[in-house]
């Protein structure tokens, strides 16, 4: 069992939900229950995948929570693109946080790697 806390990968998945959380909070009210709603969700994902991952008993328990952690990622990183086709993201603003949201994806992935399965 890990302490999710003290990974950094959690740390720093954590912090980028607020950085979403900023962004959406710019978005039209109008999609409040649109693509606010699921970029919110979707970030939230990540740190709580990393959460509930290393609670499990087994390496590859967590490993598979990682794996899902990343997902998320992808689909934060799709929603953003189309954000920004929408015009409610500029692309300075998406470039930034997608460079952050791919460092967490190389994070999760190099320490998936690191576990013994």
């Amino acid at each position: 069992m890990h302490r999710y806390k003290e990974l950094e990968i959690w740390k720093k998945s954590r912090l980028f939900c607020s950085q979403i959380y900023a962004i959406t909070s710019k978005f039209p009210s109008d999609e409040k229950f649109g693509l606010t709603n699921q970029l919110r969700r979707a970030s939230v994902s990540i740190p709580s995948n990393i959460a509930e991952g290393s609670s499990r008993s087994s390496n590859k328990d967590f490993s598979r929570f990682l794996e899902i952690a990343i997902g998320s990622a992808y689909v934060v990183e799709t929603q953003l693109l189309i954000a920004s086709d929408l015009g409610f993201v500029n692309t300075e603003e998406l470039e930034i946080i997608a460079n952050e949201l791919n460092e967490i994806i190389k994070m999760i992935s190099r320490f998936r790697t690191t576990l013994k399965i």
